[in-house]
């Protein structure tokens, strides 16, 4: 054979080759179209040819270096590209879309896409409807939260907080976040009305509900307090009566120990008395240890103030003594160290003392004999 012909061989060669892979682009495009879920990589695509990427910059020598895959790596060193450059157009927008789906948690996406909402002037109701999708599927993410409370701001339209938050507590009633963001709402936009009703339904469902229980304090904190009589009275009532439904549940003994701190637990006229009551057929760790506090705040009170009956507080040491010996030795022995701790200290502080200074006590128990003493004998 020839140069000459060799050379035109060669030549058909490469045009064969190129018209191949124009054909093999061609076909990836159409590919795309044909099937949108089918994912084409940035580099692949003209429009974005223009923009240089910028990989993931782990150091000289990464410690534990993350395997992003491939379409992860591709989508992100794009975004960091347009952070770079600070571009703010549609294309930037659609890409943190990409990066969302990858990673909804990245906190610099979802500013960066709040930026080119407000520079694009984008549709603030179309972008609710995008949150809304991403919370059903990841109602735990806080990223996603912060961004849904910045669009309602900017729109200054609650309407459809409450009930959209309310679906999302039907699924898991002590998610955080989305009691976090319904009491960001109720109190940004003074929604009070009807949510105590909210709570004592979900109450009803569960009353183990500690998300609820903090909610209805709060409701009432912010509303009418707890300086009426009449609202703690009540308070009080709905309590105890939640409580005899459920006598291990620990919340509805916090929420009312979380009433009375100003006032004091021994304060309140006929609570030690229902307690009391209640111990004969309710009886819970929560309950005695509810009593200990009493106790122990009345003594207080009256270690505070004068002429304080001598013999009416000896009584109430007894009976704090008594509970802490009964929650170590039989109700709540896993914490026995603890309770007998509280013990000793409250008798040390409050039990009288002798001239010498040393505690007194009713039935004084004989000390052991010295090794001295029994070679004398």
């Amino acid at each position: 054979m020839s140069g000459v012909e060799e050379t035109l061989n060669e030549s058909a060669g490469v045009k064969g080759d190129v018209e191949f892979d124009v054909e093999a682009e061609q076909h990836i495009e159409d590919s795309f179209v044909m099937d949108p879920t089918q994912y084409m990589f940035y580099r692949d695509r003209k429009e974005w040819a223009d923009l240089k990427p910028v990989p993931q910059d782990d150091g000289p020598n990464p410690v534990v270096k993350i395997a992003y895959s491939e379409k992860f790596s591709d989508v992100y060193d794009y975004f960091r590209a347009l952070l770079k450059n600070d571009e703010r157009s549609d294309r930037a927008f659609a890409l943190t879309a990409d990066a969302i789906e990858l990673n909804a948690a990245n906190y610099t996406v979802w500013h960066y896409r709040r930026v080119l909402l407000q520079a694009l002037t984008k549709d603030l109701r179309e972008e609710m409807r995008y949150i809304t999708n991403i919370i059903e599927e990841q109602p735990k993410n806080y990223q996603v939260w912060h961004h849904r409370r910045m669009v309602v701001e900017w729109l200054n339209d609650p309407s459809e907080e409450l009930e959209f938050i309310a679906d999302i507590l039907s699924q898991d009633a002590k998610n955080y976040h989305a009691w976090q963001h319904r009491q960001w709402v109720i109190q940004e936009y003074k929604l009070w009305d009807n949510e105590l009703e909210f709570v004592e339904s979900l109450l009803e469902e569960d009353v183990r509900n500690n998300s609820a229980w903090n909610q209805r304090h709060f409701v009432i904190s912010h509303t009418t307090g707890f300086s009426d009589p009449a609202v703690l009275e009540r308070e009080i009532q709905y309590c105890l009566i939640q409580i005899k439904k459920a006598p291990h549940n620990e919340s509805a003994w916090n929420y009312l120990k979380g009433m009375l701190p100003d006032r004091g637990l021994s304060s309140q006229p006929g609570l030690l008395e229902k307690v009391l009551e209640l111990k004969e057929t309710h009886c819970s760790t929560y309950l005695l240890a509810f009593l200990f506090d009493c106790y122990e705040d009345a003594l207080e009170n009256g270690h505070q103030k004068e002429n304080v009956d001598e013999e009416e507080r000896k009584e109430t040491l007894r009976k704090a003594l008594e509970i802490t010996e009964l929650l170590a030795q039989e109700k709540d022995t896993i914490r026995k160290e603890y309770w007998l701790f509280l013990g000793r200290s409250l008798k040390s502080k409050y039990e009288p003392s002798s001239p010498s200074g040393e505690p007194l006590s009713d039935d004084p128990e004989p000390s052991a004999p010295t090794s001295a003493q029994q070679d004398m004998n």
